[in-house]
């Protein structure tokens, strides 16, 4: 038997005391036959469970959810047809009532007694678990040890955030069929939650203790949708000295500064980046991590934040995990596409912070389908239903900073740019040498305030003279402007916001067409 808590233990543990509300109903045995029966109650006996699962309601910080908690203590958490019955009658309820959904499977995979039925179960678990998730509830899953097989193949793998009890052993096929089958044991050390964790499988590893702790926080975003109205009414807005716009003859940073002295701010390597950011200026943050498919690009950051009470999903290029010798992958735009999907199905705004040296140029990212990943970010941030909102928050070096710029609302740090190649490979294409570097980012108007010119960013946020000077007030005073600009967006029709969008990028840049403020 796992050495996890047992169900109710868990439960206890993590919704408000005296909140919990069972919906099961009674398991019928009647129609089984008799040994089976006798099997099952024999498992009733010594677990004090009816069944493999347990389903019901409680109260986690005073917010009402639904639960749906494994017993591997009842035949190993097996899932025949009376427990799948009772998993898809729980989560359609949750659905119906409108209810974030946790989940803590633990299980063997599926009830062997009950045969191809029983493995079949997973098809119905699994429609449920997407009904719930198409109608932009949360669903958030904590994997216990063991959690094999089925279960892991279906409602196990399928939550916003998915995180583990350390040390559990996670996989899909068990190690003791394994060894039955190929007759040598299952490679040591893979089937384990902090193994799924490096690999990008899973978001985190999280003690008991601290689930309530997260899965608040989570929720504080992920359900925020609802009430991010009242979050924000008196959430402290920019005045016109934190936000000024660029042209309108404010102190935004850059004044009597060239191309090339932004170019090179941005490339300090003490500059603020997006985990400055969110530590100094955002609440409710959440990590997520990898791709959920075996890839993690320390390149990027995917998390779950608030800006001034207003809920999003991050996608941040992280300057801390961009090198020459590691540059932005094809797997960190995969992980961020991860990120667009979030933000789709819960209809949260996506943030994306540009700040990259550029793409990685290397037979692994050829091979990777680099170009075809950026293609695929750029369909899916314009086509994207949910607001967005792109931030310049350093340097923006071709395809890899344009992968995350389509969006409702661009806004820029005074020192970001934004350009087809770094101005040194732009001046040697040009003039066949990286002399003329300088004179290149004069030329192609990769400044914010040139990008605010022609239309392509609306709103740029002082520097005072350089982030890298003053990164706590900085991310502070963007901090500010994310707030306002994420409360704008959440204000606005969405069909209308959609529709400007793109109207947006089909007349960029063409002659007489309006600059979009």
């Amino acid at each position: 038997m796992s050495g996890a808590p047992d169900a109710r233990t868990l439960r206890d543990l993590v919704l408000d005391p005296g909140s919990w509300r069972s919906w099961d109903a009674p398991v019928d045995t009647g129609h089984l036959p008799a040994a089976y029966a006798a099997e099952l109650a024999r498992a009733a006996q010594r677990s004090g469970q009816d069944e493999a699962v347990t389903t019901g309601e409680g109260l986690l910080r005073g917010r009402r959810v639904a639960v749906l908690a494994g017993e591997f203590g009842f035949l190993g958490g097996s899932i025949g047809v009376a427990a799948a019955e009772r998993l898809v009658t729980a989560v359609e309820r949750a659905t119906e009532e409108g209810l974030p959904l946790l989940a803590a499977p633990v299980s063997g995979g599926t009830r062997m007694q009950e045969g191809t039925v029983a493995f079949l179960q997973m098809i119905g678990i699994t429609a449920a678990i997407a009904r719930h998730k198409e109608a932009g509830l949360p669903y958030l899953v904590y994997l216990r040890d063991p959690t094999f097989g089925g279960v892991l193949a279906s409602w196990g793998s399928l939550g916003h955030v998915t995180i583990a009890e350390p040390g559990a052993a996670i996989g899909f096929l068990g190690p003791r069929v394994y060894r039955a089958l190929y007759g040598e044991p299952f490679p040591e050390g893979v089937q384990t939650a902090e193994h799924l964790a490096e690999r990008g499988l899973i978001d985190a590893v999280v003690p008991n203790s601290e689930i309530a702790e997260l899965a608040d926080r989570a929720l504080r975003v992920l359900a925020a949708r609802q009430t991010w109205h009242k979050d924000v009414a008196d959430a402290e807005r920019p005045t016109r000295e934190d936000g000024t716009d660029a042209g309108l003859g404010g102190d935004d940073g850059t004044d009597g500064r060239s191309a090339w002295d932004v170019v090179t701010a941005s490339r300090r390597a003490d500059r603020p980046g997006v985990r400055g950011l969110l530590r100094t200026a955002a609440t409710d943050v959440v990590g997520l991590s990898g791709t959920g498919a075996g890839e993690k690009d320390p390149g990027l950051l995917l998390a779950l934040a608030r800006f001034g009470g207003a809920p999003c999903v991050v996608l941040g290029q992280d300057r801390r995990g961009q090198s020459m010798s590691a540059p932005l992958g094809p797997g960190a735009l995969r992980e961020a596409r991860r990120g667009m999907r979030l933000a789709a199905e819960l209809r949260l705004p996506l943030v994306t912070l540009i700040d990259t040296p550029g793409a990685a140029l290397s037979q692994e990212a050829e091979e990777g389908g680099l170009a075809a990943e950026i293609a695929r970010c750029l369909a899916d941030l314009v086509m994207l239903r949910a607001p967005t909102l792109a931030v310049l928050l350093g340097q923006g070096t071709g395809g890899g900073a344009l992968a995350l710029a389509p969006a409702d609302r661009v806004l820029a740090a005074a020192n970001g740019w934004l350009g087809p190649l770094p101005p040194e490979g732009a001046s040697a294409i040009v003039h066949r040498t990286v002399d003329r570097a300088g004179d290149m980012a004069a030329h192609q108007g990769v400044r914010a305030t040139d990008l605010w010119r022609a239309g392509i960013v609306d709103r740029v946020v002082p520097e005072r003279p350089d982030a890298a000077d003053e990164p706590v007030e900085f991310c502070r005073r963007l901090g500010r402007v994310l707030g306002e600009e994420l409360a704008g967006l959440l204000g606005r029709d969405d069909g209308e916001r959609f529709r400007t969008r793109l109207h947006r990028y089909r007349h960029l840049g063409r002659r007489g067409s309006p600059t979009i403020r």
